[in-house]
């Protein structure tokens, strides 16, 4: 099996223009399915698509500070290069952070990585937020960069997955990803009253979860039982969130984007043909879709 995909090299490189479009762009998460997420916006920076502000979930967070720091095909190749290093996924994420994918292999860098333009990423005049869940309450948690202690502390609290993973102590409260308690954060956006909201997400138009309450989320958050509680619905939660925007969708209020082909690949996918393929979707989605979104944003 190929640990690091056939055309790395194809990736597009360069940095995105520095002209902001008003509106907010919200990213739903799904772990490597953020391989989808991650062609869409280098599309949109190859483009000069630079929304002001970004929310993203989990791997949407994770997508997002590329796509904040203009960093065209950093992200992608990030997951398509380092998915079979055992540093991120393996044996020594596990002895690292105790779980068998270390978030903090992306945040911190390490020295490892394509280097994040810290520079061009904090600017005060372009938002982000990463969303995490407090496990105490099971409450939805948004962080935003600039008023938050520690934003990369916080995007690894978003993307560390249930089940799998310790906690990320950020003030001494337990989170875990944002997932948990809100897979598509657009009713910040509403509320936050922004005119012009487009939504990514990771999975076709169509597709919902089985919607049953999850006996193990009870069994494994006995110790946090209003965490344990929101976990458990929140395949029904999803699904109630996905025809909620299908309606504003249909409305015009959101414009929401979704894969234009089923999406296989799994959370921990590690077919690495199979993730490039699905960063290619993302790409001509894209593309495909750049005169819908002027359109609806009103730019040239």
């Amino acid at each position: 099996m190929k640990t690091v995909y056939s055309r790395l090299g194809q990736i597009p490189n360069g940095s995105a223009g520095e002209q902001m479009t008003e509106g907010c762009l919200v990213l739903e998460g799904g772990a490597f399915r953020g391989l989808y997420t991650q062609g869409f916006l280098d599309a949109l920076m190859t483009n000069d698509v630079n929304m002001q502000c970004v929310i993203g979930v989990s791997a949407g967070a994770l997508s997002g500070m590329s796509y904040v720091s203009g960093q065209i095909g950093r992200a992608a190749r990030i997951n398509l290069g380092f998915r079979h290093d055992s540093r991120y996924v393996g044996l020594k994420a596990l002895i690292h952070s105790h779980s068998p994918v270390d978030v903090g292999f992306i945040t911190e860098e390490r020295g490892i990585l394509e280097p994040l333009d810290q520079d061009r990423f904090y600017r005060s005049e372009r938002r982000f937020i990463a969303v995490a869940t407090n496990c105490l309450t099971g409450e939805t948690a948004y962080f935003e960069k600039g008023k938050c202690r520690d934003i990369m502390l916080a995007i690894r609290a978003s993307a560390t997955m249930p089940y799998i993973s310790p906690m990320v102590m950020i003030d001494k409260v337990p989170y875990l990803d944002g997932g948990c308690s809100c897979k598509i954060p657009f009713h910040w956006a509403l509320d936050q009253d922004f005119r012009k909201i487009i939504v990514i997400r990771t999975r076709e138009w169509a597709y919902r979860k089985e919607a049953k309450k999850s006996s193990a989320a009870i069994r494994a958050y006995r110790k946090y039982p209003e965490f344990a509680q929101k976990l458990a619905v929140s395949s029904e939660d999803y699904n109630r969130q996905c025809d909620e925007l299908e309606k504003l969708h249909a409305s015009g209020r959101i414009l929401c984007l979704s894969p234009s082909e089923p999406v296989t690949v799994s959370r921990l996918e590690g077919d690495m043909e199979k993730l490039g393929a699905l960063y290619w979707l993302g790409w001509h989605d894209g593309l495909a879709a750049l005169d819908r979104i002027r359109l609806y944003l009103g730019i040239c």
